[in-house]
């Protein structure tokens, strides 16, 4: 996942560790993880697996499911998803989703659990691979989850389908579930939760907006044919690599000229490859690129401007029809924006479970993106919630500030969490939703998924 989160309130929290408060399944969920939910966080973070390629990942998840009581699982659902589905009688369908995918990263944390895991994936690539974002966490806080669900039967009623996501970090799992039946062949959700491990955010803590939650995301491929020649000789041919290079000036003026300027918006230039040797001028160039946006009108916009800006190289070098530079998008999700409504409602629950100290508002403090969007999209008519679980002790920050070694981001090989507070605090929270939206005899209870 593409995270720019939480410095400031970081920052912000450094003399405080947030207690987190006790529920009485609290205790519960603390004594699964010190007896078995250590060992499979463990398990999970030394055998990571690329997008769409997580069929061990899998196998694991659904194995664990199983063994909760009442848990009617599928596999294979949008190639290696999972659904587990849990019903109690009358009342709402809530989704529980978590996703399971690493990156191509290798480890650099020195963990005694380090993933020494390399794959090829699905572009045929072979790459370590490692749990860079935290995906490891969130799966294991779903089995905490279900299990605490499965013991306080008498707390809830209606269904909970517990969705185990392929391909996040590729922005395409969530679509390729809903594209293969998720809200067809299981029970269709009225609401549908999710959380996030942040390394930005003290551990104890979480946060979740009112509104936007995080942006929309798409990469883009652009492929800058040229004409091959000698590197001495650049009159004879058409140099890809100068081409592409005025295209990667070019498209800032997209965000610096034409962004109306209080409407986000980020055009990265991540990957430039071009040539194989000193004096050869290579016939192609290719760029990856990543655009992000904070609405739909601005997303086109960005895409459309890109499209029109490669073409206006081609032009400006005097290239044929035939050699224009080719634009593509080849992955890519909308914004994920939270139910106002149900987010109010379950901050609410997050303060009452956890605390007052222990919940910060939401502030969009970067552009990252998260496909959750893809099962709550206004067509589907399901309410979202979206929030995020502090990964890092306070006294990581506190040392940091002091000196110390810097807190590692999210997709840094260098990337850890504290596992058990992270787990333990999210199954918590993700619990006591849970709760409070398939409360017996409460107003949510009066709806139902099919």
């Amino acid at each position: 996942m593409r995270h720019s989160l939480f410095a400031a309130i970081a920052l912000s929290a450094l003399a405080v560790t947030p207690a987190l408060a006790e529920p009485d399944y609290a205790a519960a969920v603390k004594a699964d993880y010190d007896r078995d939910l250590g060992k499979l966080f463990e398990w999970f973070h030394a055998n990571p697996e690329l997008s769409f390629k997580e069929t061990r990942t899998a196998a694991r998840m659904a194995a664990e499911l199983r063994k909760v009581p009442g848990v009617v699982v599928t596999e294979k659902v949008g190639g290696t998803g999972v659904v587990g589905v849990m019903r109690n009688g009358a009342g709402p369908t809530v989704l529980v989703r978590a996703d399971m995918d690493g990156l191509p990263v290798e480890e650099k944390t020195g963990l005694a659990y380090a993933s020494k895991a390399r794959q090829v994936g699905v572009d045929g690539v072979e790459a370590p691979v490692m749990h860079a974002c935290g995906h490891d966490t969130h799966i294991t806080a779903m089995i905490a989850t279900a299990r605490r669900l499965a013991a306080m039967k008498d707390r809830w009623a209606g269904t909970v389908v517990f969705v185990v996501q392929p391909a996040e970090e590729r922005v395409g799992g969530a679509k390729a579930m809903v594209e293969d039946g998720l809200y067809t062949r299981f029970p269709k959700p009225d609401y549908a939760l999710a959380f996030h491990v942040a390394a930005e955010l003290p551990s104890g803590m979480v946060s979740a907006s009112e509104a936007i939650q995080y942006s929309s995301s798409d990469s883009v491929d652009i492929t800058v044919p040229g004409v091959g020649a000698h590197g001495a000789s650049p009159n004879t041919g058409k140099d890809p690599v100068y081409m592409a290079s005025q295209l990667v000036i070019a498209l800032q003026g997209l965000i610096s000229r034409e962004r109306q300027p209080l409407k986000p918006g980020v055009i990265t230039v991540g990957s430039f490859h071009s040539g194989l040797k000193h004096n050869i001028i290579s016939d192609e160039a290719k760029l990856q690129v990543t655009v992000r946006a904070n609405d739909e009108e601005e997303r086109a916009r960005l895409i459309e401007g890109i499209r029109r800006v490669a073409r206006g190289v081609g032009e400006l070098n005097g290239m044929a029809e035939d050699k224009m530079p080719v634009v593509t998008v080849v992955e890519g999700t909308p914004t994920t924006i939270n139910d106002g409504d149900l987010a109010r409602r379950l901050n609410g629950v997050m303060v009452a479970t956890l605390g007052e100290a222990a919940f910060r508002p939401f502030e969009q403090r970067g552009m990252g993106a998260e496909d959750f969007a893809y099962f709550v999209t206004p067509e589907h008519g399901v309410k979202g919630y979206y929030f995020a679980v502090g990964g890092t002790p306070p006294e990581a920050f506190a040392a940091a500030e002091k000196g110390g070694p810097p807190v590692p981001s999210h997709h840094s090989p260098l990337f850890r969490i504290a596992p058990e507070p992270a787990i333990v605090t999210g199954a918590v929270a993700m619990t006591a939703a849970v709760l409070d939206l398939a409360k017996p005899g409460s107003a949510a209870s009066a709806g139902g998924g099919q």
